[in-house]
């Protein structure tokens, strides 16, 4: 191969067993090895984040089906090239030596719906093989007719140690890899670009290739200037997509869970990947009225007051503030006694429909309405011993007795419910009289 090919493309794995890291979806007897070794492949959508071999395994399963490999990339591709690429497919189905074609999509969750419409006859009629790749939850980016159709491996980020054997097998590949030039790379030098790698097979095979001919240029191997090629390591967070919906429930669920360490690191990741520390201050004002509620009354004017510092100092001092109020909702008391209240309120008022207000409690600012009986008989609480009407009705005729709210016994719920026991006793017994 080229040696100014990039090494990262000389390196991509000919063979099933040079492929690292996906031992969960290719290791002896599972679906998709069998379906390579028997040639009989179905259509497929593979997901997973970046480099980690999607697109390899999309050209080992033509290969080994003895197929033609047609590729389109979703970015660039419309309606046009679909049907340009099923023509080929048609041609060659139909010749005098039948082939079966393989399409392979990459990025197909970018493809609309007419798009992805587009697709469903040639894959249902056998015309193709259709492969997709996507680093989003197909799921959610695919539209249901065509998922319906397709078998979903999921690839994992390539650990550490599968970096590190993917690495030396670069440095002593002698046809493909970097032969000569690398003989004296240190083994650290291997471990920290794993390292920085954060799970990407080309992003490391690509800093090799440079540290070593950096390394060359300057003719030494300086562990600063490996540093310097590393830079800042990027981690995978993509501000809308799985990544980010996987790491704010990991932050939320921490915080649920009195997790104050994990909760933070959650944090500090999603900060890392450059999200708005706006949207994670909404989200924190959301956890302490959902997961805090009224076990600790302060949590929600914290996480306000956290808001409003962050909008007064900026990045970085303010994304302290934010972090300080996420410890506090961590190790507070937690209670979801008035959310589960709410939601069950509005379940009621769904299942009853329109009941009426009763007429005691009903405004009166009219002489007809007085007259109709709007707010007779309605006692002032304040005027009553312990500024409460003893037995006054307030909830509509068919509902009297329901409860809502059952407080916890955690924090100052823990004083709200003795109090509400001793409230809902009273009314118990004035109904029974």
């Amino acid at each position: 191969m080229n040696s100014a090919t990039p090494l990262a493309e000389r390196m991509r794995p000919r063979t099933l067993d040079e492929v690292v890291g996906q031992a969960h979806i290719l290791g002896p007897g599972l679906p998709l090895r069998v379906a390579l070794e028997s040639g009989r492949i179905p259509s497929i959508v593979f997901w997973g984040p970046p480099g980690v071999g999607k697109t390899t395994l999309a050209r080992l399963l033509a290969n080994y089906s003895d197929a033609q490999f047609l590729t389109l990339s979703a970015v660039m591709a419309g309606v046009k090239d679909i049907r340009e690429a099923t023509a080929k497919a048609q041609l060659l189905r139909d010749s005098l030596q039948p082939r079966r074609t393989v399409l392979f999509i990459d990025e197909i969750h970018r493809f609309n719906k007419g798009q992805q419409d587009a697709l469903l006859p040639y894959v249902e009629d056998g015309t193709l093989i259709l492969i997709g790749a996507t680093t989003e939850n197909p799921s959610f980016e695919l539209n249901g007719a065509l998922l319906s159709r397709l078998r979903v491996f999921v690839l994992r980020p390539l650990d550490e140690a599968a970096i590190i054997d993917l690495l030396q097998r670069a440095l002593t590949d002698t046809e493909r890899g970097m032969g000569a030039a690398a003989d004296a790379v240190p083994e650290s030098w291997l471990a920290r670009i794993a390292e920085a790698a954060d799970g990407d097979a080309r992003r490391a095979l690509i800093l090799l290739e440079t540290a070593v001919e950096l390394s060359r240029a300057a003719g030494v191997q300086d562990d600063a200037l490996l540093e310097k090629l590393i830079g800042r390591g990027l981690r995978r967070f993509d501000k809308q997509g799985e990544n980010f919906y996987d790491q704010i429930s990991a932050l939320h669920k921490s915080v649920r869970g009195s997790d104050p360490d994990a909760a933070l690191y959650w944090y500090a990741r999603m900060l890392d990947g450059g999200v708005d520390p706006v949207y994670v201050a909404r989200r924190v004002v959301r956890m302490s009225v959902e997961d805090i509620g009224l076990a600790d009354p302060r949590a929600q004017r914290m996480c306000l007051d956290a808001w409003d510092t962050y909008e007064r100092l900026g990045s970085p001092e303010g994304e302290l503030a934010i972090g300080s109020a996420i410890v506090y909702l961590a190790v507070a008391p937690k209670s979801n006694a008035a959310y589960v209240a709410y939601k069950a309120a509005r379940a009621a008022v769904e299942r009853h429909g329109s009941l009426e207000v009763p007429m005691h409690i009903r405004n009166a600012p009219t002489k007809l309405m007085k007259n109709l009986g709007y707010g007779q008989g309605y006692r002032y609480d304040h005027d009553e011993g312990d500024g409460h009407a003893v037995g006054q009705q307030f909830l509509p005729d068919a509902l009297v007795g329901t409860t809502f709210y059952a407080p916890v016994a955690r924090g100052l719920e823990i004083k709200i419910g003795e109090r509400l026991a001793q409230l809902r006793a009273v009314a118990a017994s004035e109904r029974g009289r």
